[in-house]
């Protein structure tokens, strides 16, 4: 089994909105209801002991700890600072540290950013476009509209003077939207890197918009196709889209971490605000208690985990792959997909993507453009 090398510790498990696609609050598991609110100090604590034990168990030349939520600026960025000031005295010497709060940026202020910087925390700012409409369903739990304070975080955030601390912008897809549009409204607010994110969904419960059968029109394809294509011919390369830069990666049969695509090993583990041990949360998505492993960090090493069914399936690359994907030309590339968009409650996971049409069409349209380049 591989080492866990990315930690994602929660340490708000409630949120200031209410975006009506969350797949933490509005989707099949409401285990969050059951979370302290923030995370305890003794917790905190329990936390970055248990990730220096595995990192010198496991030599980790570096690993990435993700602040997360909820919305993780609700706890004190002084409280974030000193535990991951903690988490650096707990790994060896010569294991690098790299922390970053996920945000919906609504409470980013100077004196927020300061402190966060001071500690070597990056930011990454969650939004769906460069434009009041593209946000319309990230509100507050008043309905409220939450674009405001985003708007004013992206720009503090593309100060110079800031530049070094935003981390990119994680942006979920809405068909809705016109992918140009949106592509280069954010374009416009100078993040460093966007990663377009597919909406969670599963066969059971099927994302917004996705025709049925599956091997109908893909139209989250069409609307990434859209980008890649302004992306790709642009006279030079203004951001870095992870999705596509990871496709052409194993395109080009280069190794690429990213848990969408490709057939490496996940390497991500989730400490939640009472300090039980879970799977990644997108798992939620899926069903109540699908990231459940039943372990904490105040009774259990992370090794214990890396034991647990459902993270050694995630691990397992083609042996957890379904007939058909093991059998598709793309499965290098592709890898069967996201694991939470193969689940069906009739047979768990062994099943290719929910989004399997939109994959192939977009990496054969990847594929394309590359062999364009490489042609006489």
């Amino acid at each position: 089994m591989e080492p866990f090398r990315q930690f994602i510790v929660k340490v708000n498990s409630r949120c200031n909105l209410a975006c009506r696609y969350c797949y933490m609050y509005f989707a099949a598991d409401e285990g969050w209801r059951r979370q302290p609110v923030t995370a305890s100090a003794a917790t905190l604590g329990a936390t970055a002991r248990r990730i220096g034990e595995h990192a010198t168990a496991h030599r980790l030349p570096a690993l990435s700890l993700v602040l997360h939520g909820g919305e993780p600026l609700l706890t004190d960025p002084a409280v974030l600072g000193a535990f991951v000031d903690d988490v650096r005295a707990a790994v060896p010497d010569g294991c690098a540290v790299h922390p970053a709060v996920q945000t919906n940026g609504v409470l980013l202020t100077e004196d927020r950013l300061a402190v966060l910087a001071a500690h070597g925390i990056t930011v990454g700012l969650s939004l769906d476009g460069g434009l009041a409409r593209h946000n319309a369903l990230r509100v507050d739990h008043a309905g409220r509209p939450s674009w405001p304070g985003v708007l004013r975080a992206a720009r503090l955030l593309a100060r110079p003077a800031h530049r070094a601390s935003w981390a990119g912008v994680l942006s979920v897809i809405d068909l809705a939207t016109d992918p140009l549009e949106a592509y280069r409204s954010l374009l416009a607010l100078d993040p460093p890197a966007i990663d377009f994110l597919l909406p969670h969904g599963n066969w059971t419960r099927p994302p917004p918009g996705l025709p049925a059968p599956a091997d109908a029109p893909a139209p989250y394809a069409d609307w990434l196709i859209a980008v890649f294509d302004d992306w790709w011919n642009a006279d030079r390369r203004r951001v870095r889209i992870r999705l596509f830069q990871e496709c052409v990666a194993l395109l080009l049969g280069l190794p690429a971490a990213t848990e969408a695509l490709g057939l490496q090993p996940f390497t991500a583990v989730v400490v939640e605000t009472d300090g039980s041990v879970e799977q990644v949360d997108s798992l939620k998505s899926a069903y109540e208690g699908a990231a459940a492993t039943g372990l904490d960090v105040h009774r259990h090493p992370f090794d214990a985990a890396l034991d647990h069914p459902g993270v050694a399936a995630r691990q397992a690359g083609r042996a957890a792959l379904a007939d058909t994907c093991l059998a598709c030309p793309l499965l290098t590339v592709c890898g069967g997909g996201h694991y939470a968009h193969r689940f069906r409650a009739e047979n768990g996971f062994r099943n290719p993507s929910v989004y399997c049409a939109d994959l192939t069409r977009l990496i054969r349209h990847i594929a394309a453009a590359l062999r364009r380049v490489a042609a006489p």
